[in-house]
């Protein structure tokens, strides 16, 4: 699969190191080099690449301030020497982070998840329909990275969504709507406004009273089921 791609980095000598290791990979094609964010922009927009090697600290505009600006961005590989930036790139459906200097096999690995999530997205996926495959969020300093088959409920707090996963309860900042569009709808259900359920951590569902349910977890947590969520969630069962 021949891939098109455009380097966006404000230091000549990273892009100049992405175009050697590029050499092992004559299947990519650089278009074009960009050493700032508004030639980014105007490059993606001419050549409309595959995917972008994309820095974040740039002048005029930086790298995430630029996919804010594109209605629909390419698939990235961020390139950057500054760790803090991991969690939004990520919430920016980062295909990497490549943390500066970077080795040759580390950019290798970045290559070789970059073709499989291409692959998988043209192999009779619609975009649009793509899942997320883990939650990415900072706690006390540190970057935490949860598998999605490792979380159990969410459950509405605010602008904040609480997740509960196997290891525990974290904080990230959105909305129970975005994880229900972004949750595979066959292995988690939205039973009630506040809660989005795993479907396989349910063990039991039950009638507490008239036209009210509840499920229960795999670990004895009660989770309460509105109308809507009886609904959706027979439908997934299947009764």
């Amino acid at each position: 699969m021949q891939l098109k791609t455009i380097i966006i980095d404000d230091e000549p000598l990273a892009t100049t190191l992405i175009q050697e290791y590029l050499i092992d990979f004559p299947s990519i094609e650089v278009c074009a080099v960009a050493h700032n964010g508004f030639d980014g922009m105007k490059a993606i927009q001419t050549h409309q690449p595959d995917f972008i090697f994309l820095d974040i600290e740039m002048p005029k505009i930086n790298g995430l301030e630029l996919l804010e600006l594109l209605d629909h961005p390419p698939a990235v590989i961020f390139t950057t020497a500054y760790e803090q930036y991991a969690v939004k790139a990520f919430d920016n459906a980062a295909v990497d982070y490549l943390l500066k200097p970077f080795s040759k096999s580390r950019f290798a690995k970045a290559i070789e998840k970059l073709q499989g999530n291409l692959k998988q997205a043209t192999g009779g996926t619609d975009i649009q329909e793509e899942f997320l495959s883990r939650i990415v969020l900072k706690e006390k300093g540190e970057i935490i990275i949860i598998p999605v088959n490792e979380i159990r409920y969410l459950e509405a707090n605010d602008d904040y969504v609480n997740i509960y996963s196997t290891h525990g309860k974290h904080l990230k900042n959105k909305t129970l709507s975005f994880y229900e569009k972004g949750l595979a709808r066959l292995e988690f259900v939205r039973v009630h406004r506040s809660f989005i359920v795993k479907v396989s951590e349910i063990t039991k569902l039950e009638s507490y009273e008239k036209d009210a349910y509840i499920v229960l977890l795999s670990n004895g947590e009660k989770i309460p089921v509105s109308k809507t969520g009886y609904t959706k969630l027979k439908n997934v069962l299947g009764l």
